[in-house]
């Protein structure tokens, strides 16, 4: 694996967002459902497993990697249970991380003062 894919393809995906978020009307949060999103259409047509081979981590650290873990979270749920699947898996497969961050940031709130800007 050569490290300059991660480098070069993550730092990509960075500018493209940048001038998103600078030339358009997008807020921040739509540009990270627009990103999740994405990962899931990549995941679901079966191109995310090659980009992220060519990738790297410069496809699995941004967004893009938690809408695959969500797709395939769905697709499996769906394998084993059926239709039913399709509301439980994403919330299975993303839980751990989701919990994570949750429980971090409550504990980062905990330890650090903000100072809010008036």
């Amino acid at each position: 694996m050569d490290y300059f894919h991660a480098f070069w393809v993550g730092g990509l995906i960075c500018a493209l967002v940048q001038v998103l978020m600078e030339k358009t009307k997008l807020m921040p949060g739509r540009i990270m459902v627009l990103l999740v999103c994405s990962g899931a259409l990549l995941s679901a047509i079966g191109l995310y497993e090659p980009f992220a081979e060519f990738a790297g981590a410069g496809a699995s650290v941004p967004l893009l990697g938690f809408g695959n873990v969500l797709m395939k979270g769905v697709k499996e749920a769906i394998d084993s249970q059926g239709f039913m699947g399709l509301f439980a898996g994403g919330f299975k497969a993303g839980a751990v991380g989701t919990s994570a961050a949750l429980i971090f940031g409550y504990l980062a709130s905990l330890i650090f003062n903000p100072k809010m800007k008036k």
